[in-house]
């Protein structure tokens, strides 16, 4: 885990030097660090940094102590396979943890640079975690924080685990990664072993899945409501994984899976065919792919700029993501349905109808069969999904003064404005393509992005595959939060931003929704932020989504 030296010239305890941040959590960072007290050579260490809660029993807590005694007693159960804490310090209201050097990379970490495990290599990850747990377990210490940030995997996958000994230590249910707290710890409540296969579960989730099982919601408080009260969205990745990790993550602590039928369930996993869990292995993460959509290039335009941006996240993605099985339809327990949210005041008019055919945010169901791209007239490759026939029930949109509707032989169609076309269009095979419409002398445009290999959670599309490239163009600011929402039916999300492009402010409404079996649209809207509450701007806005159809009408 080669790592850059960049001093803060930060000293912690007198003797480490914090170099570089190799991890975040919420409440934790790992560091890599020196120790420059340790005579004439400096050696190489890991600090975590932890916020202590404020604690009114604070003449109680032993927290520095009970990490090292805990620590101490776990390298002895598992040597090789404890990070050995060599210090632990509280200096104002932070606990810094200083381990030996781990040669390996926080699973969290390496998930984000790697993509999502396949199930075999979940299943040996968990059969790692379940070891440690079980000598742990039959001493009668449990974890109580576990966490992929808590988990080094080495180079040949055996696993280091820290963190022990953080649990009971102060009045905090969890101390660090909420997202991962049993609903138990939740509540506030005791707890024990079962805690731990509850985060083992989590954690299984998360390396097929690509996110945890309930998402972090910025307040702990909120994540840990979040984790207590949300019925778990089903695994669609986790193949003969997914019966022991919804067994694992039952609300009710009695009513988790045991550890021998947790290892027996994933050893079972290891013997199913392995060629059949290697080929759901997605594609690293190359976050260099954008760079074939550069923003400094010569090239690089207003109208391309924003518009190029759609593709580069689009090939992401597919890299990514290729392994999509399948979306959950209409699940009750997933973040978009629990809290649906509006598009931005400017795209929608008061008394604007939402039933019908309008494409607002109705939350209306689609006619059985839901439309898909068809395939192109033209000879290049396109999606070949063919689209239904519309249903007799399903109410033309009347399009304002102004407008035609525009039907892409790719198996969209869409009201534009008159005198607006096709500018640009680009192709990725049958996986993806990007088709940006505008017209000569008009500096706006709107952007349709096609995938068929995309995650399940549109919020976590934005946020984690959209906006790294975006930071990189001049002068990005997201505006307010990425709003889950529902699209004609669909699980959907937007996110408003300005950036600087050509000497121009311009800002950007985005939406991109799921069509189901991986696939997905999104429309970019994007006019100067000079103009953007024009009338004529937002009537086109509302336009666009009122009458966009993934299929031919």
């Amino acid at each position: 885990m080669g790592r850059a030296h960049v001093s803060t010239h930060q000293l912690v305890a007198g003797r480490y030097r914090l170099l570089e941040i190799i991890q975040r959590e919420t409440n934790r960072i790992c560091w890599y660090a020196e120790d420059i007290g340790a005579g004439d050579v400096s050696r190489p260490c890991l600090v975590t940094q932890i916020g202590l809660p404020d604690d009114p029993r604070a003449t109680e807590r032993r927290t520095a102590a009970r990490l090292l005694r805990t620590s101490e007693s776990m390298a002895l159960l598992c040597p090789g396979r404890i990070a050995t804490v060599v210090d632990a310090v509280e200096e104002a209201g932070t606990l810094w943890t200083v381990t030996e050097w781990i040669d390996g990379t926080p699973l969290g970490e390496l998930l984000s640079e790697q993509g999502t495990f396949n199930y075999v290599r979940a299943a040996r990850l968990g059969l790692e975690l379940l070891d440690v747990l079980d000598a742990a377990h039959a001493e009668g210490i449990t974890h109580g924080e576990l966490s992929p940030g808590q988990v080094f995997v080495r180079e040949d996958q055996s696993i280091v685990v820290t963190g022990f000994g953080l649990a009971g230590a102060t009045l905090a249910p969890r101390l660090t990664a909420p997202a991962y707290a049993s609903p138990e710890q939740a509540r506030d409540q005791r707890i024990g072993p079962a805690a731990d296969l509850w985060a083992l579960g989590a954690i299984l989730y998360t390396t097929v899945e690509g996110r945890p099982p309930f998402r972090d919601r910025g307040r702990p408080e909120n994540t840990l409501k979040g984790v207590d009260r949300l019925p778990l969205r089903t695994p669609m990745r986790a193949g003969p994984l997914a019966q022991v990790v919804q067994g694992l993550l039952r609300k009710d602590s009695r009513e988790r899976l045991t550890r021998p039928v947790v290892r027996e369930a994933l050893t079972r996993a290891l013997s199913e065919d392995p060629e059949a869990g290697l080929a759901s292995v997605p594609a690293p993460r190359l976050r260099g792919t954008y760079a074939a959509v550069r923003p400094w290039s010569p090239a690089w335009s207003r109208r391309t700029m924003v518009a190029g941006t759609a593709l580069a996240v689009v090939t992401v993605a597919v890299a990514v993501l290729a392994a999509t099985q399948g979306l959950p339809g209409g699940d009750s327990g997933s973040d978009a349905a629990e809290s649906p949210a509006r598009p931005p005041a400017s795209a929608a008019s008061p008394g604007e109808s939402t039933g019908g055919d309008t494409g607002g945010d109705s939350g209306s169901p689609e006619p059985t069969g839901t439309p898909g791209p068809t395939k192109s007239a033209s000879p290049s490759p396109t999606p070949t999904t063919p689209s239904p026939t519309p249903t007799p029930s399903t109410p033309a949109t009347a399009l304002p003064p102004g407008f035609h509707r525009y039907h892409a032989p790719e198996g969209f169609s869409v009201a534009l404005p008159e005198g607006w076309g096709r500018l640009d269009t680009d192709r990725q095979g049958d996986l993806a393509y990007r088709i940006v419409f505008g017209a000569d002398g008009d500096d706006r445009t709107l952007a349709v992005t096609y995938s068929a290999r995309v995650g399940p959670d549109p919020v976590a599309v934005w946020r984690d595959d959209v906006e790294p490239n975006l930071k990189r163009s001049g002068g990005y600011e997201r505006i307010g939060e990425i709003r889950a929402t529902t699209y004609q039916g669909r699980e959907a999300a937007d996110m408003e931003w300005t950036a600087q492009a050509d000497g121009t402010r311009v800002h950007t409404f985005g939406r991109g929704f799921l069509l189901g079996e991986g696939r997905s649209f999104s429309l970019r809207w994007t006019t100067s932020d000079a103009d953007w509450e024009d009338d004529a701007n937002q009537e086109a806005l509302r336009t666009f989504l009122k009458t966009f159809r993934p299929g031919s009408d």
